[in-house]
């Protein structure tokens, strides 16, 4: 019998208690922002079956759901969709990358206003774009001239976003100096010491770039991002970049903790330096062009990624389907394809499959239903589990401390 209080408790055990307590009450909102925050509970809660083991070992991300994919600016200054969080990346089946988006789907039906009958055809939908794209044996992309439907919408909104507008949204302008809007939506402050560690490294860090000057600190506060993530040492870095006061640049620090699938694979992994080194490079391999300014560092004897915040980061605004269900089945066809562009073109790095067991793979049909049955289990338990969570928030059991 797992007790949810205790083993969320456990996991989440040395956060930050500000930013832990604004995740436990985000869980509380619905099934579908539960699962975002417990990728831990989901992999130990997923039914050990022979199918999800056998299935070809590739290099996932880890904690696949709907809103893990996002736009971004790659090192070669063009703008992508693709899958954008890599925290829990590692070695796995194929299937557990899978199972996590179909649960997803199911468990977020609720928050999208989806039918029954809606959530599982595009489980089914998801499948068979997946299988194709393995089949053909070839990673693609996604970019505005590729995109479609409602990923094409968020591309066209990006178009018309500027660094000024974007600094605007997150920093207070006096003259010409910004400093960061400390919030509690999006950042929070940091103590002095936390400043001066901060600027330390990023001293440090710039001595080594061609370009020292772009790294000069203007300020410094606690991010607020993400749900799984909150509470995390993570920290919003507001530098001088190309110019103050519209060419400032953001950038995010953030620590990087081992991945909570681990405990629960069989496969073999290779030694990483670091988490971050982890976290970098899977990230690198599975993106068809790597993200701009992604850096593994080591800031207070710990593992972090340095990476900046783009003003071309966004997310499909999934509610906008307007009860057409073909605008979503093409997102979802989307996702499902990068994901498989993403197991094949980082096919065959240090124990993962090649291209020719990925595309038989793909030709086989005796996996798809099982796998959208577990799901169901998978969704039946989420469901569980966030009555079993609820129960205990509202009788207290997350009240963390006061701020002292």
């Amino acid at each position: 019998m797992v007790d949810i209080a205790q083993t969320i408790a456990s996991f989440n055990a040395g956060r930050d208690p500000e930013r832990l307590a604004m995740k436990y009450k985000l869980m509380r909102s619905s099934p579908f922002v539960f699962l975002r925050g417990t990728c831990h509970l989901f992999y130990q809660r997923l039914p050990r079956d022979k199918m999800l083991d056998d299935a070809p070992p590739v290099w996932i991300c880890g904690d696949m759901h709907l809103e893990n994919f996002g736009s971004y600016k790659g090192d070669n200054r063009l703008i992508y969709f693709d899958n954008n969080d890599f925290d829990e990346a590692c070695l796995a089946p194929n299937l557990y990358e899978l199972v996590r988006l179909l649960t997803s789907v199911l468990v977020g039906a609720a928050d999208l206003k989806l039918s029954r009958a809606q959530a599982l055809a595009l489980c089914h939908t998801a499948l068979d774009a997946y299988s194709a794209a393995l089949m053909f044996g070839k990673s693609r992309w996604i970019e505005a001239e590729t995109s479609a439907g409602m990923v094409r919408e968020l591309f066209d909104a990006l178009a018309s976003r500027s660094r000024a507008a974007h600094l605007d949204r997150r920093t207070t302008l006096k003259g010409k100096t910004r400093t960061l809007k400390v919030d509690g939506k999006k950042a929070l402050p940091v103590s002095d010491k936390a400043r001066a560690a901060v600027t330390a490294f990023m001293n440090t860090f710039a001595a080594g770039e061609p370009n020292p000057d772009f790294y000069r600190i203007i300020d410094v506060a606690r991010r607020i991002a993400g749900t799984g993530s909150l509470g995390v040492d993570r920290y919003v870095i507001l530098v001088e970049g190309k110019g103050s006061p519209d060419g400032n640049y953001l950038i995010d620090l953030k620590e990087a903790l081992p991945s909570s699938v681990l405990p629960h694979v069989r496969t073999r992994q290779p030694k990483w330096r670091t988490d971050a080194q982890r976290v970098v490079e899977v990230q690198q391999r599975n993106q068809a062009v790597s993200q701009a300014f992604l850096h593994a560092v080591e800031f207070s004897q710990r593992s972090y990624v340095l990476r900046s915040l783009q003003p071309s980061e966004d997310r499909v605004a999934l509610r906008g389907w307007d009860g057409e269900l073909p605008r979503l089945e093409e997102v979802i066809n989307s996702m499902a394809e990068l994901s498989a562009w993403a197991h094949l073109r980082s096919g065959g790095r240090q124990g993962s499959s090649i291209a020719d067991e990925l595309i038989a793979f793909g030709s086989r049909k005796d996996w798809q239903l099982p796998l959208i049955e577990i799901a169901v289990r998978c969704e039946a338990q989420v469901a569980a589990d966030w009555k079993a969570y609820c129960e205990a928030y509202d009788g207290g059991a997350f009240n963390l401390p006061a701020k002292p």
